[in-house]
């Protein structure tokens, strides 16, 4: 699947996510890597064969952007 050279790491392997990114989509949240894995902006992915990969991360919760007025 993959052309480049040195060769994209697979969808299999841990370190699927250094992979080159073929189309992204920042206004909806997702790109799609050379290996077939779609990344999330959330860092959750989604295998080429189905399987999910939840969020690594916890996303920033509503009241972290709130401002205090003085």
């Amino acid at each position: 699947m993959c052309a480049h050279q040195p060769p994209c790491p697979s969808a299999e392997g841990p370190d699927r996510d250094a992979a080159l990114v073929v189309s992204a989509h920042p206004e909806q949240g997702w790109s799609l890597l050379c290996n077939g894995t779609i990344v999330f902006d959330d860092t959750g992915e989604l295998l080429p064969d189905g399987r999910v990969i939840p969020p690594t991360r916890a996303t920033p919760s509503r009241s972290s952007h709130l401002a205090v007025a003085a």
